[in-house]
């Protein structure tokens, strides 16, 4: 695909990926949903990527929706034509039309293989916020701001946030924000947590690609994808048997694996370790483990 609203840029086993509308303040379109879901797939595919950061070009990470629909913006009617309906007239909530996009976007985010850092280098409300939330790690410029705008808007948080954001952030604080919908500083986005560092504007991008370097060259990609699908998904797990069972099934098979031995003979004979199994090829045969659950 050639993407018309963001930049996949490639280096350093590091993918930095960034939006790129910077005349409308990155303003979130349906193309843009479109491009990043397909740059997210195909990194997964791109044994080369070991980590991933996006930011945003100009003075803002994403300002949200493209309102120039006005009026019906979020009438996914008037955007898309009607939705189908039932025999008795009512809503067939199955249409695939009726799917928030800005969901299939997170959703595509939270199965990656790959850690994402998130780089936020200026405003970052509605989608620009809530498109972060299934990313790993969000660090901010201090120029940073931060809005749940949803409810002056008439609606209500998307992009699955009721399931991320009190999870990132607690109920209390979620509820808070997204109550208000108002516009907040990085301090305070700090302070609950949403992000887990403040730097200078000039600093952001070296913060995010240091810790991206990082990873890329310290950590095996194997156990970094499993780390990354076990913690997310385990957010959701009813009884802590459900980790020892992935656990367990995670420790079997990276303990008799390349990367395991490597790894320790590496730091016995203080050097660095060199890994040489690669995500996906080298993912076990027990992943992606909750499908056996019905899971998607």
């Amino acid at each position: 695909m050639a993407y018309e609203t963001i930049r996949y840029e490639v280096g350093e086993q590091i993918l930095t990926v960034t939006l790129n509308q910077p005349e409308k303040l990155n303003a979130c379109t349906g193309t843009m949903e479109r491009e990043l879901i397909d740059a997210f797939d195909r990194a997964d595919k791109d044994d080369e990527i070991r980590a991933i950061i996006v930011t945003g070009e100009g003075r803002a990470f994403c300002a949200g929706a493209d309102l120039s629909l006005g009026a019906d913006t979020f009438d996914a009617d008037a955007r898309s034509g009607p939705v189908k309906r039932l025999p008795i007239g009512a809503v067939d909530y199955s249409d695939p039309n009726v799917r928030d996009s800005g969901g299939q976007l997170t959703l595509q985010i939270f199965k990656c293989l790959k850690p994402v850092i998130a780089a936020v280098n200026g405003p970052a409300v509605g989608i620009g916020v809530t498109m972060q939330l299934a990313m790993d790690i969000r660090i901010a410029s201090e120029a940073a701001r931060f809005g749940f705008v949803f409810s002056q808007r008439g609606v209500v948080p998307e992009a699955a946030s009721s399931w991320f954001l009190p999870r990132i952030v607690g109920i209390a604080q979620a509820l808070e924000w997204c109550y208000s919908g108002r516009v907040f500083g990085a301090g305070e986005a700090l302070a609950g947590r949403l992000i887990s560092k403040v730097v200078p504007p000039d600093q952001l991008l070296p913060t995010a690609r240091v810790l991206a370097r990082d990873i890329a060259e310290k950590a095996a990609p194997v156990s970094v994808a499993l780390i990354r699908q076990m913690m997310w998904r385990m957010l959701g797990a009813d009884d802590p048997m459900e980790a020892h069972k992935i656990d367990s099934r995670a420790m079997y098979t990276r303990g008799r694996s390349a990367d395991s031995k490597e790894g320790v003979m590496a730091f016995l004979e203080k050097r660095s370790a060199v890994f040489k199994d690669t995500v996906p090829a080298d993912l076990p045969d027990f992943f992606p483990w909750w499908t056996e659950r019905g899971y998607k």
